[in-house]
């Protein structure tokens, strides 16, 4: 039986818990958002959660390049771990917490067995359009020409630009809305590209496995058909062979007879 790497072991080890850990964290980032009228405490324990939650993920990050048997083919391979790892970092911004956080939890779920491509898309979406509109929301809430001021707004906002419709009823006026509107603008084309490709394959998929059974039903049928002939062939083979004893033993019959 083969031995499964130290590495791989962690990961599925340390799935569930990353993950129930990036809701915690999703949810401590929204509370102050949602409710900015909030005490002071609950601001400060909200971002106590992120930059743990955040440390966390640099934690995973660290066993496994620990682990990894080729370190530097690890980090040549995870380019957007080390990235995520390494942003919050650099500038501290509550902003880049979330991109690394998400980064991050994206990262990992692609390398779960057990997540199929369609969970992972949906989550992709649903993860991208709230901390979007949520990110969104902080940053042009207070903009004295921003038009985006409640959570519906942002929402509705996230979900045009993600489908790339756009209607420009909301638009962000700051450059960090701005920047926000690009990600989102391309993360919706590459998930777009993926859901596109994943309805194409199940389609192909569903059928190739109906070609595939009419070819059996075809060949089935053939192959009865091929009996059915021999068998016929075989029957009148031995009926051709029994007929001239037949007439033998007819005409000895009659020849043995007296006549009365």
């Amino acid at each position: 039986m083969k031995e499964i790497p130290a590495r791989v072991r962690w990961e599925r080890r340390t799935q569930r818990p990353l993950l129930a850990f990036a809701l915690l964290f999703g949810v401590a980032y929204a509370l102050p958002i949602v409710m900015p009228g909030a005490h002071s405490a609950l601001t400060r324990a909200c971002s106590v959660v992120e930059w743990v939650v955040w440390g966390l993920f640099a934690a995973d990050y660290a066993v496994r390049l620990a682990l990894a048997r080729a370190r530097r083919e690890f980090v040549r391979r995870h380019p957007l771990d080390l990235l995520a790892v390494l942003l919050p970092m650099v500038a501290p911004l509550r902003l880049l917490r979330v991109v690394a956080t998400l980064l991050l939890v994206g990262q990992r779920a692609r390398i779960a067995s057990q997540i199929r491509l369609t969970t992972y898309v949906v989550g992709s979406v649903a993860g991208l359009m709230m901390f979007g509109s949520l990110a969104v929301l902080e940053v042009e809430r207070d903009s004295p020409e921003g038009n985006i001021k409640t959570l519906g707004d942002a929402v509705w906002w996230s979900f045009t630009t993600m489908t790339t419709v756009g209607y420009g009823d909301l638009s962000p006026t700051t450059g960090l809305g701005r920047l926000l509107a690009i990600g989102l603008m391309l993360s919706g084309i590459a998930l777009l590209g993926l859901i596109t490709a994943n309805i194409a394959t199940w389609f192909i998929s569903r059928f190739e496995q109906e070609s595939a059974g009419e070819k059996r039903q075809t060949a089935a049928i053939e192959l009865l058909t091929e009996e059915v002939r021999e068998l016929r062939a075989e029957v009148g083979r031995l009926s051709g062979a029994a007929l001239p004893g037949r007439t033998g033993e007819s005409d000895g019959t009659t020849a043995g007879r007296t006549p009365v």
